[in-house]
Order: structure tokens, then C-alpha cells, then sequence
């Protein structure tokens, strides 16, 4: 027996022919439609999305099991494909046959916006070098959704981020990839396990200064969301407190402090070495954050570390 919302979802379906704005769109045949689905809320299905997989002669899923049953709930019934990062190419050349035969394909992985951390990469290219057209049908997103809440970690960086999808977990790859997170002014968000998250957390809290923002999205848009705002510090007490740590994750950390980039650490070096015949520490801190764009903490540390320096000499 269907559910109230199978039976509503069946009915918007049926009824998607009679929207006006979705009959003019173009669906031109000999193309590939990739549609982005829900992550986790059934209800940020786009009427667009329903309409293309409704009308498309086939789909192609990252995992037809799953994506059988999406598709179910909102009455489509359409025959599946699987393509995933396993078998993508091959699976690319018999979508790019049925192009080919003039017919028109969806593409949906199994939650969000193929690509993004997805396959799809490659059978978007395979299509676009065989001279098909493409067309983006978009929708949820975990990094936008993630973006949209991001606040006070986003505006350091005027909004500027990088993406890095999951982070390796090679030890190697991974080190150089907590570097880059250190070093860059623009915020970084990227996905991680409900497996691995505490220790990449623990990771995260050592590469990072104490003050520097991080947001923590756990299950985005579903039942149990939990969005975290916490600084690096925190970490290992948010880690204790959290109820749970399941489900999957989305981390956002903060660009590291604009000052910093102003001003060298060989140029707050020669600043330190000039004034330390005559100053402490806290005096040359005190100084160079008045006279450079460094916080006093920074210039504080730059002249323990010197000092340090030639107590070693």
C-alpha cells in the first residue's frame, strides 16, 4: 500500500505535463540530463528534476538498487543503468549508443549532484567528446547547503572556498592536504565518514592555530541534522560532548587569518631580529602589532621562536 507522500508524489508526476513553465523547456534527444536528487529530505526534489526523469528514455545510476527505489516513491518507473566509478567508461559508451539512437538519458548518483565527489566526471566527457550534448539539471547540493549556513566562517574570506572533496587516506596525501587547508585564506569544506571523522578531526585541531572557525554538518536536511559551530580548540570537548557521530559529514574550516599573508614570516623575522637588542618579547609583541598587520600573539611568538633560536646556537 502506497504512503501519503507516494501517493502525493505519484500525483505531482502525473500532473507535471500541465505546468506551463516546464513545457517550455527544450528537452532535445540525443542528450544527457544530469540530475541532481536529494540528499536526504525527499522533499528538495526539484518539479524539474521529476519532469527530465519522467520524460528520458533511460537513467543511469551510481547504484540502481538505490536509486530504483527513489524513483519509486515518486511513481517513475524507468529502465536503470548502472554506472558507477567502477565500470563509468564502459558504461559511458553504451550510454552514448542510445544517444546515438536519438534518445534522451538522465544521470542521477545516489544522493546530490553528480561530480561532486560522484561519479559522473567521466561520463560527462565521454558524452561531450562524442559530441552529445550535456545538460545540467540542478538541485541539492551538500556544499551548497553547506555554503548557505556557513556564516562567520565564510566572511573572513569574503565568501572564497575551496572544495576537496574527501580527504585521502593515505597518510602522505592526506598531510599535504591538512598543509593546504593551514595555508589557505579561502575557507575549505570537505566531506568526510562517520568512520573516519574523529580522527580527522584530531588531525585537523593539531594543523590548525586555536582560534581558527570551523563548521561541523552532520545527516544536512535530515531527521537528525546537527549543524556546529566550534574553533579548532574545541575539538577534542566537542568530540567528547557530541551524542553521536553518525552519518555522513560535512566540515567547513575558516581561511587563515588575512594578516599573516600581509606579512612574511622572513619579513617579521628581520622586524623581530632588528628590535631584539633592545626590547622583551612582550615589548617587540606589543610594538609590531601596532606598527605591522600581525596580531600580537603572532609577533609575541615570532620573538620566543627567535630566542629560542639562539639559545640553540
Amino acid at each position: 500500500m502506497l504512503s501519503s507522500i507516494q501517493r502525493l508524489f505519484a500525483k505531482i508526476s502525473m500532473e507535471l505535463d500541465s505546468f506551463d513553465f516546464l513545457k517550455q523547456q527544450d528537452l532535445p534527444t540525443g542528450a544527457l540530463y544530469v540530475v541532481a536528487t536529494p540528499i536526504g529530505n525527499l522533499g528538495d526534489i526539484t518539479l524539474r528534476a521529476l519532469h527530465i526523469l519522467k520524460t528520458v528514455e533511460g537513467i543511469a545510476c551510481e547504484d540502481t538498487r538505490h536509486s530504483v527505489a527513489l524513483l519509486q516513491q515518486f511513481g517513475i518507473h524507468k529502465k536503470c543503468l548502472a554506472l558507477h566509478e567502477h565500470n563509468e567508461m564502459a558504461g559511458a559508451q553504451t550510454v552514448i549508443q542510445h544517444l546515438a539512437n536519438h534518445e534522451r538519458w538522465a544521470y542521477i548518483s545516489d544522493a546530490g549532484t553528480p561530480g561532486v565527489s560522484d561519479p559522473g566526471a567521466r561520463l560527462v566527457q565521454a558524452v561531450h567528446a562524442a559530441g552529445f550534448r550535456v545538460i545540467p539539471i540542478p538541485g541539492a547540493s551538500a556544499v551548497a547547503a553547506a555554503v548557505s549556513v556557513g556564516g562567520s566562517v565564510l566572511t573572513a574570506a569574503e565568501g572564497r572556498f575551496q572544495f576537496l572533496g574527501f580527504l585521502p587516506n593515505k597518510t602522505k596525501e592526506r598531510d599535504a592536504l591538512l598543509i593546504q587547508i593551514q595555508k589557505s585564506v579561502q575557507a575549505s569544506i570537505f566531506f568526510e565518514s562517520p568512520h573516519h571523522i574523529q580522527d580527522t578531526l584530531k588531525l585537523i585541531g593539531k594543523a590548525l592555530e586555536p582560534d581558527r572557525e570551523l563548521m561541523i554538518g552532520r545527516e544536512l536536511t535530515k531527521k537528525f541534522e546537527q549543524i556546529s559551530f566550534i574553533r579548532a580548540a574545541d575539538i577534542p570537548e566537542w568530540l567528547t560532548q557530541s551524542s553521536s557521530l553518525k552519518g555522513e559529514f560535512v566540515v567547513m574550516v575558516a581561511g587563515r587569518s588575512v594578516s599573516k599573508d600581509l606579512v612574511s614570516d622572513d619579513l617579521l623575522s628581520l622586524w623581530v631580529k632588528a628590535l631584539k637588542p633592545y626590547l622583551g618579547s612582550k615589548e617587540i609583541a606589543a610594538v609590531l602589532s601596532q606598527t605591522l598587520p600581525v596580531s600580537k600573539k603572532e609577533a609575541y611568538q615570532a620573538a620566543i621562536d627567535s630566542k629560542a633560536g639562539d639559545t640553540k646556537k
